[in-house]
């Protein structure tokens, strides 16, 4: 059983090597940052890109960048679970997790209830 542990920190230790050789980072210390730099982007859960493509929701490297400020200005002030409103949609984004639940558009904000929300951002 220890040698399978063993094993197995072995070959993470391998496909580390193996990333930073593949990449451009030079060193193990640029890889590990690169990837906790991947871990604090926003994300999309499949139910929310799936949401965001049916709904038409035109999503730019300029407005993720608004939605990452969003969710960050959120987790100074505590909060765990924000709907982020703006003029493309509602975005519900799971603060902790850095994960986009769900999406809705403008239209579709109109007479429905947001539940489970601790905290809400205007864009």
């Amino acid at each position: 059983m220890i040698g399978k542990i063993n094993q197995f920190e072995d070959v993470r230790q391998l496909k580390l090597r193996s990333a930073a050789a593949a990449s451009e980072c030079s060193s193990f210390s640029d890889v590990l940052n690169s990837r906790i730099g991947e871990e604090e982007r926003l994300h999309f859960s499949k139910h929310a890109a799936e949401r965001v493509n049916q709904r038409g929701i035109e999503v730019t490297p300029s407005f993720l960048d608004d939605l990452q400020s969003a969710v960050e200005k959120a987790r100074l002030k505590g909060a765990k679970d924000v709907v982020i409103i703006s003029e493309r949609g509602a975005f519900i984004v799971n603060v902790p997790n850095n994960t986009v639940v769900t999406t809705m558009s403008g239209n579709e904000m109109k007479e429905n209830i947001f539940t489970n929300i601790d905290s809400a951002v205007l864009l």
